[in-house]
């Protein structure tokens, strides 16, 4: 340019192939004009290298633009259109260029139909995916091994393994066997459907494994619940990086961190997120999510205030999903002053934003504030769903908000247009057999338009126990055992309404009724965490090392809920100690 000279056919589409490369997309437009002005705006191959680098600089509409303009079209330039919107995660028009492409007789090659399966895998638009993959193989196309691995991932989220299987034959026919991807893919396929032992061989077929290899198994076993042969290959992967191979990445963290609490080990979490740090691996959105979950779980104020800490040094304070889990955390944890902060400072708070305040004020007994957070989500535009009104219900329940509560109940249907499914039901039966409304709560579980569940049931049956009405609880107690015979906790909800109405013999029999169908209570447990430690209590358990020491407390706190004197030893301490206990 600076001598003067014009670029021809040849040479411009080298510049415009070199300003992708080097993502230089700005001088896209310029390049362009000089396009027109020299005369090769006809030119397919230039028109092409255009095509292909509007897109990378997002503006597909510019690309479009030039596309509809385009004299004379071939494979390359619907090619480049399609997977120019699936880069913009654009299905519909992705598909729309996909089918004119077939009426104007170009036909798909490998290439299209690799880049309508990843659109429709990154826009969720599963079921399409194993849609488009059959229609490839029906029209006989050559199948990549980039659209194996897409479908393989599809057909494991969607827990379709019998339509993985069927496809894997054919990988092997068609010597896809070596292509990492896809053998990744299909291991996470078998791994996640328990199938270990075909994961395993799968997995150590591979010659050269990297961490997504890794990564594949234990995330399918984490995800089909098979923690022990996750946490065994996550060791098989330490002991493997001792020799510098291969390192544990965030994503493998991560599954443990998860898998750990899924499976009720949130104390392993916390371990295993410890261990990450000491490894100086920098966690992600999903496992800050993930942590601060464990801690609202566990109350664990301190150890959440410190991640909120790497949080905001990891410069994620404005990811909403972390921010939510923020939320969520202070809420749980009782620090609703601190969870207000966070909630604010979020500029577009979505639903679960709302509901996780409107949970944490309603848990904790602020039903008015709740009530508050309620009405002003439904002012900014936000649409509650059923989650938000088993949330503002249950803060009614606890803040004995019967009115309002009633209120919200009968105006689901019409309001939000939302029908009350079983935990709504339980919550206003909650709501009213707290305040000792049992006559109106049990005509409302007799009008469900379904059968009530074990959830329903249980709440109007511990109401019965805390306002003594046998006569309501016994039916009550008899459609329990008929829904869930082998629950324990029916028969142990039964026997202490019965206790507290002093009908300690048929307290007794329910109890040994139990204990004929040798039915074992669960022990409820629960958890602190002090100076980063996590300390867990069962109940009835006496081999805590702190035993001496706790339990004298313990049973001073029972003495004060019974308004009893630690030294009296009148009747029924005893019982009302078991059954506090129990």
């Amino acid at each position: 340019r600076e001598r003067g000279l014009t670029g021809d056919g040849f040479i411009v589409p080298l510049i415009l192939r070199a300003c992708r490369y080097l993502s230089r997309f700005g001088l896209c437009r310029g390049i362009h004009s000089q396009v027109i002005q020299i005369g090769l705006q006809d030119n397919l191959h230039v028109v092409n290298e255009l095509l292909a680098l509007y897109p990378k600089s997002g503006r597909m509409g510019d690309a479009y633009k030039l596309f509809v303009e385009m004299p004379v079209r071939n494979r390359i330039s619907w090619n480049v259109m399609i997977a120019g919107f699936s880069q913009e995660h654009d299905y519909e028009n992705a598909v729309k260029i996909f089918e004119w492409m077939q009426r104007e007789e170009f036909m798909p090659d490998e290439v299209t139909w690799t880049s309508i399966l990843s659109c429709h895998s990154q826009c969720r638009k599963l079921e399409d995916v194993i849609k488009y993959f059959d229609a490839m193989r029906v029209s006989g196309n050559a199948v990549s091994g980039e659209a194996l691995a897409v479908f393989f991932s599809v057909c494991a989220e969607l827990g379709a393994f019998d339509t993985a299987e069927k496809v894997h034959g054919y990988v092997v026919k068609s010597g896809f066997e070596e292509y990492l991807p896809s053998k990744n893919a299909l291991t996470y396929v078998y791994g996640k459907q328990g199938k270990v032992k075909e994961a395993e061989q799968l997995f150590r077929q591979i010659r050269n494994k990297g961490i997504e290899s890794w990564n594949a198994l234990i995330t399918s076993f984490v995800d089909a619940g098979k923690l022990d042969e996750a946490l065994s290959l996550f060791t098989e992967l330490e002991e493997v990086n001792e020799f510098g191979n291969v390192k544990a990445n965030v994503v493998t963290w991560t599954s443990i961190i998860k898998g750990c609490n899924v499976q009720g080990r949130g104390a392993n979490s916390l371990e295993y997120f410890r261990r990450m740090q000491f490894s100086k691996v920098l966690s992600n959105s999903v496992t800050f999510c993930c942590v601060l979950s464990i801690c609202a779980e566990l109350s664990a104020l301190n150890l959440g205030k410190e991640i909120h800490g790497h949080v905001i040094r990891t410069s994620m304070s404005d990811n909403i999903l972390v921010q939510n889990a923020l939320v969520n955390m202070y809420s749980k944890s009782g620090s609703l002053s601190e969870g207000n902060l966070v909630f604010e400072a979020i500029r577009d708070k979505d639903l679960i934003s709302w509901n996780s305040m409107i949970k944490g004020y309603g848990m904790h007994g602020f039903g008015e504030r709740a009530l508050s957070m309620f009405d002003r989500m439904i002012e900014s535009g936000v649409r509650p769903d059923g989650i938000a009104l088993v949330a503002v219900l249950s803060a009614c329940s606890h803040a004995g908000l019967v009115e309002k509560g009633r209120e919200i109940f009968n105006s689901m249907g019409k309001k939000f247009g939302i029908e009350p499914q079983q935990e709504h039901y339980a919550c206003i039966v909650d709501l009213l057999g707290r305040v000792g409304f049992l006559e109106e709560a049990n005509e409302i579980v007799k009008s469900m338009p379904m059968e009530p569940k074990v959830c329903v049931l249980g709440a109007l049956l511990n109401s019965c126990r805390v306002h003594k009405n046998m006569d309501i609880a016994e039916n009550i107690a008899t459609q329990l055992f008929s829904l869930e015979p082998e629950m324990t906790g029916s028969y142990m909800l039964l026997s202490n309404t019965y206790s507290a109405s002093g009908r300690w013999e048929e307290s007794a029999k329910v109890r040994a009724l139990a204990k004929k169908k040798d039915l074992k209570k669960v022990s409820g447990s629960s958890c602190i965490v002090l100076q980063k430690k996590v300390y867990r209590f069962t109940s009835g358990s006496t081999v805590h090392s702190e035993f001496a020491s706790i339990y004298p407390v313990l049973e001073d706190l029972v003495c004060h809920m019974c308004k009893k004197d630690p030294t009296d030893d009148g009747n029924g301490y005893e019982d009302d100690l078991e059954l506090w206990t129990a």
